[in-house]
């Protein structure tokens, strides 16, 4: 490139990030500081991203360092919501409470879902109550709040809770988003959503599904209730989990696309636990890469593996 700037090295590094390869994102920064390109503010909100997402919660804390030491460069609230994504992330959840506590500014929503999202993760139900009543009185429109709390209640199974919150919500006039996946079949955009039954290969989609899922017992899969967040038979949470969006999408490319093409799906929301687990059975059985773009990041499974190192 004629112009040097941090610009395209901010690009490729946020680029790592949301792939997952933290130790190329920071091979990169170290390359780009040999260049003499001086990093900014964005530099770091990208380097602390990646080591969020690849759990480099030490390298991550000398990124935080280095940009105010050496860079002279004033922390924004990007960065210190990436730095309570990467305690949060890695389970060190008291640090990533005290880190919020001590902050010189005040900690705005992104920061407290920061920490909610990691309680959601490990399960903390009384720091998680603790983060989303922040959040209700920062950004009590945000429905997403309402939705992560209300599944930490369900994975224990505590509905009395689930009820609360859905209730708060409602009264709040506040809809819970739906799940959908989307892929590109023969220039053809298909939308699927959790549940579809109005897909016109519907039937062809579930006989899959059922194959699939018939196989992956084979091999050792064992459905994860806890990712149902409904009050219902054992059953009817197999069913629920069989027909999530990207399991749907993921059955039509099958019997839509060559063997052992590849799988490229976008999914608005995070993919859910037992669906990763499937998705890595599924990229095994039928020899495919499957590349699944959730709200987070990128996964990539290919042989019963997924790049993320089950770490997302």
């Amino acid at each position: 490139m004629p112009r040097r700037n941090s610009v395209p090295w901010n690009a490729i590094i946020s680029c790592h990030g949301v792939h997952g390869n933290g130790d190329k994102a920071l091979k990169l920064f170290r390359e780009m500081l040999d260049e003499g390109v001086k990093p900014d503010h964005i530099t770091f909100v990208s380097l602390l991203s990646a080591c969020s997402h690849s759990g480099l919660v030490n390298e991550g804390q000398w990124c935080f360092h280095m940009m105010q030491e050496e860079c002279g460069i004033k922390p924004h609230l990007k960065h210190y919501g990436c730095m309570v994504d990467l305690f949060g992330r890695a389970g060190e959840l008291e640090m990533a409470y005290n880190f919020i506590i001590n902050m010189p500014i005040r900690p705005d929503s992104s920061v407290w879902g920061a920490l909610l999202g990691a309680c959601r993760i490990h399960g903390n139900i009384e720091l998680g109550a603790y983060a989303s009543d922040k959040l209700f009185e920062l950004d009590s429109k945000n429905v997403g709040y309402y939705v992560l709390m209300s599944n930490m209640y369900a994975n224990v199974g505590k509905w009395k809770g689930v009820e609360k919150v859905r209730s708060l919500a409602r009264d709040r006039g506040l809809k819970k988003t739906p799940g959908w996946s989307t892929i590109e079949v023969n220039n053809k955009v298909e939308v699927f959503y959790t549940g579809n039954q109005t897909h016109p290969k519907c039937e062809e989609i579930y006989i899959e599904l059922r194959i699939l899922t018939a196989k992956m017992k084979t091999l050792g899969y064992v459905p994860d209730y806890s990712f149902v967040l409904q009050d219902v038979e054992d059953d009817e949470k197999e069913h629920i989990l069989s027909s999530h969006s990207e399991r749907l999408a993921i059955a039509y490319a099958i019997i839509s696309t060559p063997p052992k093409s590849p799988i490229r799906i976008f999914k608005n929301l995070r993919v859910c636990g037992d669906c990763h687990n499937a998705t890595k059975f599924i990229s095994r059985i039928t020899e495919r890469e499957i590349i699944v773009r959730d709200s987070n990041r990128f996964h990539h499974f290919k042989d019963g593996i997924c790049s993320c190192g089950d770490y997302w």
